[in-house]
């Protein structure tokens, strides 16, 4: 089977490609990441793809033809950690990920940002997918969901184009439809919405709510959390409630007795020894979970791909 080529946009140390090659049928075919230490380790697993630096000179002639584009732009215009400026940050970055959609026109759009997205700029951001004749939808998708121990609240954006499109930078004649009935995400992300903690048929309030009522979730099973013993929504029970993770037997336990972080000891801060480890420490704060972009890929494929 032909692999889906496959564009890696803000690529950190390329955990969105990890996910996705690890999927089976997608080849990334090319990198774009401005920070140098991330840059060394993209270079050193990845050596025959080109890496791109700056998004903002980037454009789809230098690409040629892609399937998808995926990538987790910039949260700090939106993180409740900052100063929430929005489009008045210079860190402000979707125009330039959607230019390059709109230059590319691949068949699937894949992004990641945090939980504070939500409420402030997601729906332009699907405004603006849906404007260029996309089917868009955005999942809340915690870390915990994939058995990882901590919780991790990422808002996943997952747009399918529909219809007659074209392809590729100076595409001539619209290409037929990919499909005879064009693939939303929602029939392909089936899976995400079980991980889900809380459905909704509209994106905002859906977002909204998962936030709000972080402790409901519409899985059947329990999942990993850092904070809780008993599943990913604090719910206990489940037929692989066994496998769940649990705080070590030291770890802090609050009012509740559920377990928490065990904190660090009190020695000095440097770690001797260790080359780079505030730059490894910032690239996996930075990047994304890859058994999530995996589970999208192989919901990609199951549904046909393009």
């Amino acid at each position: 089977m032909k692999k889906l080529r496959v564009l890696d946009l803000f690529s950190g140390i390329g955990g969105f490609s990890l996910g996705l090659e690890r999927a089976g049928g997608f080849e990334t075919v090319a990198f774009c990441e401005i920070e140098e230490f991330p840059r060394k380790v993209l270079k050193k697993h990845w050596p025959e793809v080109p890496i791109h630096r700056d998004i903002r000179k980037l454009s789809g002639a230098d690409i040629g033809t892609v399937d998808v584009i995926c990538g987790g732009y910039p949260c700090q215009p939106f993180s409740t950690a900052g100063r929430r400026r929005g489009a008045e940050d210079d860190r402000h970055l979707w125009p330039e990920f959607n230019r390059l959609v709109d230059e590319l026109r691949p068949a699937w759009v894949i992004g990641e940002n945090v939980a504070g997205h939500i409420s402030m700029g997601l729906d332009s951001v699907l405004s603006d997918l849906e404007g260029q004749g996309y089917t868009a939808r955005a999942f809340v998708i915690p870390a915990c969901a994939v058995d990882a121990p901590h919780r991790r609240d990422r808002v996943w954006i997952v747009a399918n184009s529909s219809g007659r499109r074209q392809r590729g930078p100076g595409a001539g004649e619209s290409e037929q439809p990919r499909r005879a009935k064009a693939i939303g995400p929602s029939e392909v992300m089936a899976d995400a919405q079980k991980l889900q903690r809380n459905g909704s048929a509209q994106h905002s309030k859906q977002g909204q709510r998962q936030i709000s009522e972080s402790g409901k979730r519409s899985c059947a099973h329990a999942m990993a959390d850092a904070d809780s013993k008993r599943g990913c929504g604090g719910n206990s029970g489940g037929k692989h409630a066994e496998n769940a993770w649990q705080p070590p037997a030291n770890s802090r336990r609050d009012a509740s007795g559920v377990g928490s972080w065990h904190p660090e000891p009190r020695v000095g801060r440097v770690a001797y020894g260790v080359p780079g480890r505030v730059d490894r420490l910032k690239a996996l704060g930075n990047t994304v979970v890859p058994q999530i972009p995996e589970m999208i890929g192989r919901a990609i494929l199951d549904a046909g791909g393009i």
